[in-house]
């Protein structure tokens, strides 16, 4: 099965430190978060990766190469300045992804749960059926508000009980398939409707994982990973 390492995105909120560096490379722990995610992907048998890139991409390329290194094979998908959102940069990449369900893993997340887990669930959507399964967690203190709600496996618009997107999910490629080529798309505009037709299915993931969207939650996570004893409930 294939994976989407999201690695595209600007980082705004990462500035100073992505004006020179694109966020997938800035290290925490010793080396660079995307490292993080490569590594696992390839202890779960999950070899074969797809990465987008735009921002600084020439030094994603240059820094991942062919991904041997990790114990993968990278393909890339280079988008436009500026960068194609989460779902058209999926449609973008669909040639390389191929007809069968595959995972998307957000580059700027650190997440020790087994992707193993998530592409057997991957192998029961179909375009007729489920079209995406999402991994949700306990809503951080940036982000209270949450994304979505669960009953049972089923992921739900919002509302009491809100969890929050992990930026980890399977999909099927059929979710993607009838977005226009090159156009920017958020990820929204098709789960929205996915979500409302029953489609999307979820579970509350209960392992570590950390957003690492600004500078200082960047350095929470380099001292979390440095101090195996420290906690990330808190952050």
């Amino acid at each position: 099965m294939k994976v989407m390492v999201l690695a595209a995105g600007r980082g705004e909120r990462m500035r100073p430190l992505t004006d020179h560096t694109p966020k997938p490379l800035l290290e925490v722990g010793g080396k660079p978060l995307i490292m993080w995610t490569l590594e696992r992907l390839a202890r779960a048998g999950l070899n074969d990766v797809v990465i987008n890139a735009a921002h600084l991409g020439d030094q994603l390329h240059a820094s991942l190469g062919d991904g041997a290194r990790w114990g993968v094979r990278i393909s890339w998908s280079d988008e436009p300045a500026g960068a194609l959102e989460t779902a058209g940069g999926l449609r973008n990449a669909l040639p390389l992804l191929g007809p069968g369900p595959f995972l998307a893993v957000a580059a700027d997340v650190y997440c020790d749960a087994s992707f193993a887990q998530l592409a057997r669930v991957a192998t029961q959507l179909r375009a007729d059926a489920d079209l995406a399964h999402l991994w949700l967690v306990p809503n951080p203190l940036h982000h209270v508000e949450g994304d979505f709600r669960l009953s049972g496996d089923r992921v739900l618009p919002t509302g009491e009980g809100n969890l929050t997107f992990s930026g980890i999910a399977a999909y099927h490629p059929a979710l993607f398939a009838d977005l226009s080529l090159g156009v920017p798309v958020r990820l929204a505009h098709v789960l929205a409707p996915a979500i409302a037709a029953g489609r999307v299915g979820g579970e509350r993931l209960a392992a570590e994982w950390w957003d690492v969207g600004t500078p200082q939650r960047l350095a929470a996570l380099d001292a979390r990973l440095r101090s195996p004893g420290g906690s990330a409930r808190s952050l």
